[in-house]
């Protein structure tokens, strides 16, 4: 199963910044990518030459960048290097993952936890490798319910386990700061796959195990 989902990578971009800040005063991170900011502090009416805006254009496309380094990723490589033949025969839960993603929408965070269980079919996956799957599809634009399926599918496809299951909470700024201004909603949403999917008491325990 391939996942990889690779996004385009002019000029500096694919490059992931490792620093979020400039370097030096010259440095250029990318001048396309730095031009449309700076065109974009225009539009909104402030001046990109002022003192506390003229590195602003770098940062924002080191940011971006990194925000949505998840396109270069390929799941399953990140499943497959860290899969251990082990007779592990009960559900393995990892909680409270945390994650910021960018709604596609209007490009603004959301944030929260996954939960994310699998029943082993003969090999256990090294568990900080779960929370580097959903990095790997949170650091893309999205939607929350995209996002919990295709965590839940990547596992699915690269473990061949029994079942998944994946839970996401999260608060939506584009909720929050604008359009219906609710600072305190939060979106549920859950992908069971296999086992999870079919047997109800399977799916119960998952959701008790949340509980406890």
């Amino acid at each position: 199963m391939n996942i990889k989902n690779d996004k385009p990578a002019p000029g500096a971009m694919g490059r992931y910044a490792n620093s979020l800040d400039p370097d030096s005063e010259s440095e250029v991170y990318d001048s396309e990518f730095e031009a449309l900011v700076r065109h974009m502090l225009i539009r909104l009416g402030d001046d990109p030459n002022r003192e506390g805006l003229i590195r602003t254009p770098l940062r924002v496309a080191k940011a971006m960048d990194f925000l949505t380094s998840g396109y270069g990723v390929d799941a399953d490589e990140v499943v497959k290097s860290a899969l251990f033949n082990e007779d592990c025969r009960e559900m393995v839960l990892v909680r409270d993952i945390e994650f910021y993603s960018l709604c596609e929408h209007h490009m603004l965070p959301f944030f929260g936890r996954a939960h994310v269980g699998y029943l082993p079919n003969g090999q256990v996956l090294g568990l900080s490798k779960v929370a580097r799957v959903v990095d790997v599809f949170a650091r893309r634009l999205q939607v929350q319910e995209r996002l919990t399926s295709q965590v839940a599918d990547a596992l699915m496809g690269a473990m061949n386990p029994h079942g998944v299951a994946v839970v996401m909470e999260a608060s939506h700024t584009c909720m929050m700061m604008r359009g219906v201004q609710k600072q305190n909603s939060t979106t549920v949403t859950s992908a069971m796959r296999g086992t999870f999917e079919r047997d109800p008491r399977t799916r119960a325990e998952f959701m008790a195990l949340l509980k406890s």
